[in-house]
């Protein structure tokens, strides 16, 4: 396994993360400093984009000759999806959204993505988890790892040190954090890696004893 640390920066190189059957690939672009994933199966070689946010050609280059197959938006802000119609021009992607969040995405979206629902990543699978706040549909993605720990994909709905923006309104946020608390941190375990939409990696082990903290502060 090659070391990672998922502190990518934008300019920055890629950083590969190497599971037995999936491999996790990191890259930062934009001037949001946006975080997109390329997941590649090990065993199909079948790839696919979580997050097409940003400069088109970069994205392109990391996915390389591989073809893409899909690219999930984990939601419907536009720093997020700023790249999306050219990748998905240039590979035929099927897109994939949050069925709450579809209609925000300029890009048509070709498969609607509703809570519980498996995405597929070749031989591996993505589970999908509606999280309301941040946005009416964002989801988060789990990939239940057979050999290790859970790795989540949280878009803009988790980061080191809190949730994320619910402009100051008390309904969203108590939205966000119940669901975050409930469907994340109620049902993952510590170890589980978190890959968020901006910035760096953390762990649910990490974030969980701050959760009392952050529902007490209102953001």
């Amino acid at each position: 396994m090659s070391e990672y640390h998922g502190n990518a920066h934008v300019g920055g190189p890629a950083q590969t993360h190497e599971l037995a059957k999936l491999m996790i690939t990191k890259v930062a672009v934009g001037p949001m400093d946006n975080n997109a994933y390329l997941l590649r199966c090990r065993q199909t070689d079948e790839q696919v984009l979580i997050d097409a946010a940003n400069e088109a050609d970069t994205l392109l280059q990391l996915i390389g000759d591989g073809g893409l197959a899909r690219v999930i938006t984990t939601h419907q802000h536009q720093d997020h999806w700023e790249a999306l119609a050219e990748v998905v021009a240039r590979t035929g992607a099927t897109t994939v959204a949050g069925r709450h969040d579809a209609d925000g995405i300029p890009v048509p979206t070709d498969q609607l993505a509703d809570d519980g629902d498996q995405i597929a990543v070749g031989r591996c699978s993505l589970r999908v988890i509606h999280i309301k706040g941040h946005t009416p549909g964002s989801i988060a993605l789990v990939y239940d790892d057979p050999d290790g720990a859970p790795h989540v994909f949280t878009g803009d709905s988790l980061f080191p040190g809190g949730v994320g923006n619910t402009d100051g309104d008390k309904e969203r946020f108590t939205s966000l954090i119940d669901d975050v608390e409930t469907k994340l941190f109620g049902t993952l375990p510590d170890e589980t890696w978190v890959y968020p939409g901006h910035g760096s990696d953390t762990t649910l082990g990490t974030e969980r004893p701050h959760v009392a903290e952050w529902r007490e502060r209102g953001w």
